[in-house]
């Protein structure tokens, strides 16, 4: 369990939510993470953000149905630089849900409107969450 400090002056610690000190009294910390997959990249040149918000739209229902996937947000940075945060219950349901998405008809049109040479991925684990 992460825990963040108070300055030392405080002499005490404390997790940021009380769920964290829940789950590592139940033993949760042996439990399998949740894992997010972040796609950065740009979109080729000419797409717009509008056919790509519509091409990306296109892709919800097939990746809703992939075994952990949990939710997905597009983000667009004023660089032009774009990242998708895909958050899935664990590692093997990211990459089984990856090579999945990859293979799917639904997902070419969006595929297809990223320059495949700037994207950079990863599928971290999740350590810490505040809801």
């Amino acid at each position: 369990m992460m825990k963040i400090l108070f300055p030392a002056q405080t002499g005490f610690a404390t997790p940021f939510a009380p769920a964290d000190s829940a789950r590592a009294a139940s033993g949760a910390d042996t439990m399998v993470s949740p894992v997010l997959e972040m796609v950065s990249f740009r979109l080729e040149q000419g797409a717009t953000d509008t056919a790509f918000l519509a091409a990306a739209k296109a892709t919800e229902a097939p990746l809703r149905c992939q075994p952990g996937f949990l939710r997905r947000s597009l983000v667009g940075a004023p660089d032009g630089t774009w990242t998708d945060l895909v958050e899935w219950t664990d590692m093997g349901a990211a990459q089984a849900g990856a090579q999945a998405m990859m293979a799917e008809p639904a997902f070419q049109p969006f595929m297809a409107l990223i320059d495949m040479g700037s994207v950079s991925m990863g599928h971290p684990v999740i350590r810490w969450r505040m809801d």
